[in-house]
Formats: C-alpha cells, sequence, structure tokens
C-alpha cells in the first residue's frame, strides 16, 4: 500500500510497533512489561547524597540503580522543594493524621504559583543558582523528578525537576511559564493563530505550555479538551505527592498504543492496522475524541491467518536491524558498529565494481549510505556519538553536498539530531539523543561463551594452554605416580588426537607418565579440567 501505515503487533509479553512509508520500514518500537523507570515517568524521590565533584546528585526512585540528577536540572524545582521543606519542618511538630494531611494540602493551594507565597518562592527560584544547591537540598529530602533517559547498560535513569507531561496537541509544563510552539510549525500567519489560541487558554499562572507539530490547523476547542486533561493528569501527581512517601512512581507514560495515537497519528497516516481487538477498539474511541471521525476510519483490525508482522512483510526487513553489514541498492554497504563510546559506521563502495572510483559514483554511493544510516538510526534506536566513516572525497562541493544532505535526513528524526561537517580526516561526526536503550540491548543479552566480544580462543591456542598446564602438574612430583585425565570440549579434544598428537606422545615420553583423553560437550570451549581419574579430584 501507498503512503504511512502504522502496524502495529500486541502480544501477551510484548508490544510492537512498526511505521512503514510505502511498505519500508521507517521506524520500529518495542514494549515490555517490566518495571523499569521509562522516560517520562514521574516520581517522588529520596535523595540519596550530593556529589560536588560530579555537580550532582542521586536519588532514590525506587528502581534497582539510585537516578542522576545533575545540579543543573534541580533548578527547575527548587521553588517546589523549599516549600515542601517548610511544611515537613512544621510536620514534624505535629502529629500525622489526617488533619495534618488536609492542612498540607491547604499550604500547597496557598504556595501554587498565582498566590503571594507562591510568587515568592517563584521569586526565589528565579534568583538560584548551581552554587546554592548545596545549601537547598540535603540527603533524604524529598524532591519530584521526571525520567528523561531509561537506564542504559551499567548507568541508572537520568532524571529532572523541569516536569513536562506530553498530550496529543500540548505539552504542559507545571514549573516554567514559557509559552512556545513546535519549531517544526512553519508559516508566520500559522504561529500568531496558535500563539493566540495558547494566550487564550486557563491555564494556571506560573505554568507553561509547548504546541506540538500536530496541533497545526487544529481549532481552538482540541487544544481546550487537552488541556483540561493535561491539568486532570497533574492535579492527580500533586494529590499522589501529598499522601505517599518517596520513593513513589505518581504518574507513568501511557503504553505503546496510547503513544502511537499521541505521538504518530497525523493527516498525512494513510492507516493504522492492529491485530488485538481491545487495542482496536481504544484506538478508534481515542481517535474520535482527538481526531474526528474521519481520523478513525482509518483504523483497520487485522483477523488475518498470517501473524500481521509476515503479511506486511515487516519480519523479513527486520532481520537485518541486527546485522552488523547493511547492503545498498547501488551495491555498496555500510557496516555498523555499537561500542561502549560510540557508534562507528563505515561505508564500502564494493569491491571491483566499474567506475569505482568515479567522483560521481562515490558521491553516489556516499548519499546512498546517509540515506540508509539515517533510517538504521531510527530502526535500532542507536544514539550518543556517532562517527560515519564515508568514502573519501576529493571535492569541497561534493563534500558539503553530503554534509546538506545528511542534515536534511535527520531533520525530521524525533530524536535530537546534531551533524557536524567532515573533518579532514574525511570522517563525518554526529550526536543523536539516546533516551532508551537500543533495539540491540532490548533484545540480546552478551553471549555467554565470548561476553560480548564476538570471539573465542582457537583450537591451536587451547592446545598450547593444556600443553603448558600438562608440563607444569607432570613436573609436580605429588602426582609421579597418579594416573592423569584431561577433559575439555569436543573440538579440542579433535585437535590434541589429530594434528598435535606427535607432541603429547612427546609429553608422555618426556615425564613417563601415562595420561588420557575425554571430551566433555557441556564445557565451554575455552575451559578444561585435569583430573585423577579414579577419584575425580582436579590436580593443580
Amino acid at each position: 500500500k501507498k503512503g504511512k501505515q502504522i502496524i502495529l503487533n500486541c502480544e501477551k509479553l510484548e508490544r510492537r510497533f512498526a511505521l512503514l512509508n510505502n511498505g519500508r520500514l521507517e521506524e520500529y518500537q518495542i514494549e515490555r512489561d517490566d518495571h523499569e523507570p521509562k522516560v517520562g515517568d514521574i516520581y517522588l524521590g529520596k535523595i540519596i547524597n550530593l556529589e560536588p565533584s560530579l555537580q550532582a546528585a542521586f536519588v532514590d526512585i525506587g528502581a534497582e540503580k539510585n537516578a542522576f540528577l545533575h545540579y543543573h536540572e534541580m533548578l527547575p524545582g527548587c521553588g517546589e522543594m523549599l516549600e515542601r521543606r517548610g511544611e515537613r519542618d512544621e510536620e514534624a511538630e505535629e502529629e500525622v493524621g489526617e488533619e495534618s494531611i488536609q492542612a498540607r494540602r491547604q499550604k500547597r493551594q496557598e504556595a501554587r504559583p498565582g498566590s503571594k507565597v507562591g510568587a515568592e518562592a517563584q521569586r526565589r527560584k528565579k534568583k538560584l543558582t548551581v552554587a546554592d544547591i548545596p545549601s537547598i537540598f540535603r540527603p533524604g529530602m524529598e524532591i519530584l523528578v521526571q525520567v528523561v533517559k531509561s537506564p542504559i547498560s551499567t548507568k541508572g535513569a537520568r532524571v529532572t525537576t523541569d516536569i513536562s507531561i506530553p498530550g496529543r496537541y500540548l505539552v504542559l509544563m507545571p514549573y516554567s511559564e514559557h509559552i512556545g510552539l513546535s519549531t517544526r510549525i512553519e508559516g508566520a500567519q500559522e504561529r500568531d493563530r496558535l500563539r493566540k489560541i495558547l494566550a487564550a487558554l486557563e491555564l494556571p499562572e506560573g505554568m507553561g505550555l509547548i504546541c506540538r507539530t500536530v496541533g497545526e490547523g487544529r481549532r481552538s476547542t482540541f487544544f481546550k479538551r487537552d488541556l483540561d486533561l493535561l491539568l486532570d493528569y497533574w492535579r492527580k501527581v500533586e494529590k499522589e505527592m501529598d499522601s505517599r512517601n518517596a520513593p513513589a512512581l505518581l504518574f507513568t507514560e501511557p503504553n505503546l498504543v496510547e503513544r502511537t495515537i499521541r505521538d504518530f497519528m497525523t493527516e498525512e497516516i494513510e492507516g493504522i492496522v492492529v491485530d488485538d481487538p481491545a487495542a482496536g477498539r481504544q484506538i478508534i474511541d481515542t481517535l474520535k475524541r482527538f481526531g474526528g471521525r474521519k481520523m478513525a476510519e482509518k483504523v483497520i483490525c487485522y483477523n488475518g491467518a498470517k501473524p500481521i508482522f509476515d503479511q506486511y512483510r515487516i519480519n523479513d526487513q527486520l532481520r537485518e536491524v541486527f546485522q552488523r553489514e547493511v547492503r545498498l541498492p547501488g551495491g555498496g554497504g555500510i557496516c555498523i558498529d555499537e561500542t561502549e563510546a560510540l557508534i562507528a559506521i563505515d561505508v564500502n563502495s564494493g569491491r571491483g565494481r566499474k567506475g569505482a572510483d568515479q567522483p560521481e559514483f562515490i558521491l553516489k554511493t556516499n548519499l546512498e549510505a546517509a540515506e540508509e544510516i539515517a533510517r538504521q538510526l531510527r530502526l535500532r534506536n542507536i544514539g550518543g556519538l556517532v562517527v560515519l566513516d564515508f568514502i573519501d572525497m576529493r571535492s569541497a562541493r561534493d563534500r558539503e553536498e553530503l554534509f546538506r544532505y545528511m542534515k536534511k535526513l535527520v531533520k525530521d528524526d524525533r530524536a535530537k539530531t546534531k551533524v557536524l561537517p567532515l573533518s579532514k580526516l574525511g570522517l563525518m561526526e554526529m550526536t543523536r539523543q539516546r533516551e532508551h536503550e537500543s533495539i540491540q540491548d532490548q533484545v540480546f543479552n552478551p553471549c555467554p561463551y565470548c561476553s560480548g566480544t564476538g570471539l573465542v580462543k582457537s583450537a591451536v591456542t587451547m592446545s598450547v594452554e593444556i600443553q603448558r598446564r600438562l608440563n607444569t602438574v607432570l613436573r609436580d612430583r605429588r602426582y609421579k605416580d597418579l594416573p592423569v585425565r584431561v577433559i575439555m570440549h569436543p573440538d579440542i579434544l579433535a585437535r590434541l588426537r589429530n594434528e598435535d598428537a606427535q607432541l603429547l606422545r612427546d609429553i608422555e615420553e618426556k615425564y613417563k607418565h601415562d595420561l588420557s583423553f575425554r571430551a566433555d560437550p557441556m564445557l565451554h570451549y575455552e575451559e578444561f579440567r585435569i583430573v585423577d581419574p579414579e577419584t575425580g579430584v582436579e590436580l593443580k
């Protein structure tokens, strides 16, 4: 089918999202029911310690690892924290009961932006700097934070006190007075119209709003409905904050189905196909409410015999997502290597191709590679620092064209991306915002054999190690009259019985000792044991 389509596969353990453009996979997401902190979740956390050397605090949010909160990210919530500290100190003097919670709520009402106390807190907040952080915050204090980066590898979640709650058309910012529009909304007339709509909305003082890209062309009623929903979410967060102790999850991002409607369902989407009847009904109801009947008619509930990802040839395309090498239409290819420090991507022209050294061919291959790289970054959800090694180009004009094309390709990427021109060494550097684990990290565990290196010792290396160890054991007087058996992986034994048989006979002759060998397929390729065959005791 032509145009853009969303395909949703909903299963018990996993939900999958695919965005197709003319049948070609453009974006892919997986969601599983784990209890890891997700981007957008709001927690009432407890400060564990402040690290002046890192200019950061570590916050307990109830996850496996403490969250990381930079001092700069603590400033937006400072007024709120000063206010909460005052409440806690007063509460310590009175008996904690229903009345104290009611009193606390009353104080919070007074201290909201717009009241005198709230205005004072706002004034104090504006004057505060990073240098004031250690005097305001201390270990044990409760703090309201939002996850901006999920736990990745060995690092805990990254959090901020600059809270924002996204809706379909608006983003609510409870601690900021900024009113803005998405930079992707173009046209001065439309921007002026939207600004007037935002200014007319009944927004509590001290709060801010951003109009999202999908708000373009929408009537004011859509924004009012969205704002009411967002304010309702925020009231629930405040109510939970007053009645619960840290660490506690106060607000969680909607599931993949709801996020799909909120973030992806725009006019350019031709259809949305879902294989779960309940999810289909939920999408239709939500779209009727937010997008109107015309939008809801684009939803198709799939119940074909083939799995939905097979029917739309998504599984075929997904196979390449996990491959190191991806072929390009013109015969070249790209190699993608994820490392701890950066993502390295190498562009190859394809060997022995006619005209492979021609400037026009090189530029064409590089432009093809740039297009595929932008797609692969989105598909694999990889980010951080990315270094691209394109085929060398002599012409400054060609290098400039490649740079401009790459910037254009990443413009519509929902993750913030910055691209630098080609360096003197012919490398292009770029950064891509990384909020979640990459698809590779979600789907795979490191190999128990090689621990992620992709390498195991060769049979020759293992043979050398076994002979070396035998020489050590057989020299030991304690084992002079003991029988000796070597147990190893079958592949290593094959090497010893064939190519290295004479070397082992030489060892037996040298030490006047009989050796026996056994294979154990359960042993690791790099593991072997030298034992007494009668007792099974290992000889060391």
